[in-house]
C-alpha cells in the first residue's frame, strides 16, 4: 500500500502530506510536486518525494509507480484544468492506483448549478468514474478562510461589499476540515464509490458573516446587495480578470471574476444550502465555525 498525494507543495496538499506523515510509516506515501526542493523536509523524514507535472504526461509513470490510492488535488488552472486531471489519472490507474480521491464542489453533479467551476470539477469526477478506479469525491463548501482573509479585509479597508450572494444560505468550511477530511477518506476504511459533502456546521448568508466580521472587528462594513452585472463591475474596477484565461499576475484577488461571480449566482440560488455531518463522520470531529476562523485571522484585518 502506497498514497500519493498530488501537488504536495500547494497549501493543501502539503498540509495532507504532513497530517499523513504523522499517522503512516513514511515508505508508504509518494508526494508529488514540479518543484521537489521544496519537499526536502518530507523526504528527510522517510517519504518518497518525486516530480510530476500534470503537462507533461512522460513524468506521470515513475512519479505514480507504487501507488495504490491517490489524493488528486484540483489544480488552479480554472476552465483549462481538466486536461491536465485527465493525464493525471489516466497515469495513475496505468501505476497501479486503485483508489482516488479527488477535491470537488458541492453541488458538482448538479446539471442547473451555475457555477462555472462546477463544470471542471464534474468533468474530473466523470473521468474518475469512468477509469476503473474506486473513487471518493470530497464536494467542499465556500472555504471559511477566503471570508476571513480575501473578502473581509477589503470589506473593512472600504468599508463597503457589494455581493451577489444575497440571502443565499451557506455552510463555511474550513480547509483545515477539508483536508483532514481527505486524510480520513485516505486512511480509514468504506469511502469507496461515495461522494461526500464537506461543510460546516451552521448555515449563514453573505450579510450574517459580514455582520460576525463587523462585531469581531467592532468596524463598519455597508454590505450591499448587487445583480450579477454590477458585481462584474466592482471586480473590474479592482482590476480582477474577468476570465481564467487572462492574465493573473497583477489582480489583486487570485481567482476570475466570471469564477466568483457565478458562484455568487450559485448560493444565491441555493445551490450551496447544504449542511451535513460528514466532516464528523471522516475526521472524528466536529468540524469549525466561521467565528472561529475570522478569531484566527482578525489580527491580520486592517486597524483603524
Amino acid at each position: 500500500m502506497a498514497i500519493i498525494v498530488t501537488g504536495a507543495s500547494g497549501g493543501f496538499g502539503n498540509a495532507a502530506a504532513a497530517q499523513l506523515l504523522d499517522l503512516l510509516p513514511a515508505n508508504e506515501l509518494i508526494f508529488t510536486t514540479r518543484k521537489p526542493a521544496g519537499l526536502a523536509e518530507f523526504a528527510a523524514r522517510g517519504a518518497s518525494v518525486r516530480y510530476a507535472d500534470f503537462d507533461d504526461t512522460a513524468s506521470l509513470p515513475a512519479a505514480f509507480a507504487g501507488g495504490t490510492q491517490m489524493l488528486l488535488i484540483s489544480t488552479a488552472r480554472v476552465g483549462s484544468r481538466v486536461g491536465q486531471h485527465a493525464n493525471a489519472i489516466k497515469a495513475a490507474v496505468a501505476a497501479g492506483v486503485k483508489h482516488i480521491v479527488y477535491t470537488s464542489i458541492l453541488n458538482a453533479d448538479s446539471p442547473t448549478n451555475p457555477a462555472i467551476v462546477k463544470l471542471d470539477h464534474r468533468a474530473t469526477e466523470q473521468l474518475i468514474e469512468e477509469s476503473g478506479a474506486a473513487y471518493t469525491f470530497l464536494r467542499d463548501s465556500q472555504y471559511a478562510e477566503a471570508i476571513a482573509a480575501a473578502v473581509v479585509p477589503p470589506a473593512l479597508a472600504s468599508g463597503v461589499l457589494p455581493d451577489n450572494a444575497h440571502d443565499g444560505p451557506i455552510a463555511f468550511v474550513s480547509r483545515d476540515d477539508c483536508i483532514a477530511s481527505a486524510v480520513g477518506a485516505l486512511t480509514t476504511p468504506g469511502h469507496e464509490n461515495k461522494a461526500y459533502d464537506i461543510t460546516g456546521p451552521e448555515l449563514l448568508s453573505f450579510p450574517k458573516a459580514i455582520a460576525l466580521a463587523m462585531a469581531i472587528s467592532g468596524k463598519h462594513i455597508d454590505y450591499r446587495p448587487v445583480d450579477d452585472e454590477a458585481m462584474f463591475a466592482y471586480f473590474d474596477s479592482l482590476g480582477v480578470p474577468r476570465h481564467a484565461s487572462d492574465d493573473p499576475t497583477t489582480a489583486p484577488i487570485p481567482w476570475s471574476s466570471d469564477d466568483m461571480v457565478t458562484f455568487g449566482q450559485a448560493i444565491r440560488e441555493g445551490y450551496f444550502n447544504v449542511i451535513t455531518d460528514h466532516v464528523e463522520r471522516l475526521t472524528g470531529r466536529k468540524p469549525r465555525s466561521l467565528h472561529s476562523v475570522m478569531m484566527q485571522f482578525k489580527d491580520t484585518w486592517p486597524k483603524g
